[in-house]
């Protein structure tokens, strides 16, 4: 099974991403943890990445496209991957379907998160995330037992830079500017798919879970 998790900053791809993984036993590439992981580490691209990161805006195609390149010919992403945050532009999507074509394989569905700009903003401002296992809270919507700690490890709790308000403004806007026409690419091909998420968590996932089980 190969998906895209497609939808704006805050909607819920990686939540969504991680439960899919779990039911489907298939691995979750998030292309923002992959860059972030890069500019922790310094490793390559880390200085080229940053500022891009730190102004909310996206990084180059050309950057992005041979990160996920790399990503998705190791072997655990031999029987399906789900991919969330790539492609952000048309041509990254042309990109993925060349790279996959080659290899006689295809992306199957991508789903379509959607929620207001508000409750996007509500949701990301209010993200806490673990240092050590990368698990994600909310300071009103998933509260760790202990405030600031995470409960599987007992590591601190942080804000991501991106995850303020003037940069989540920003992000939403460079969403709206360059990769909504991604909509029309992916509702062309036959296989987008709308799903509402202001709602709770298991209503959505069970709406996400007929789309891939059909």
């Amino acid at each position: 099974m190969r998906l895209i998790i497609f939808g704006p900053p805050g909607v819920g791809k990686g939540t969504i991403s991680a439960m899919i993984k779990k039911e489907f036993s298939i691995p979750h590439i998030s292309s923002g943890n992959l860059i972030r992981e890069m500019i922790a580490g310094n490793g390559h691209f880390a200085a080229e990445l940053k500022p891009f990161l730190d102004r909310g805006q996206l990084v180059p195609d050309a950057i992005a496209i041979n990160i996920i390149k790399e990503r998705v010919e190791q072997k655990d992403c031999d029987h399906g991957f789900i991919l969330d945050g790539f492609p952000r532009t048309i041509p990254q999507a042309e990109f993925l379907d060349r790279m996959l074509g080659n290899i006689n394989l295809n992306i199957e569905h991508v789903l379509n998160l959607i929620a207001s700009d508000k409750v996007i903003i509500e949701r990301l401002s209010g993200r806490r995330i673990c240092k050590k296992c990368d698990a994600v809270y909310h300071i009103i919507n998933l509260k760790p037992k202990k405030e600031g700690i995470c409960d599987n490890c007992g590591s601190t709790l942080f804000q991501r830079d991106d995850d303020k308000q003037d940069i989540i403004k920003k992000r939403i806007k460079v969403y709206h500017k360059e990769t909504q026409p991604l909509i029309t690419y992916y509702n062309d091909k036959g296989i987008l798919v709308d799903i509402q998420t202001e709602k709770l968590i298991e209503g959505i996932f069970l709406d996400v879970k007929k789309v891939l089980e059909n």
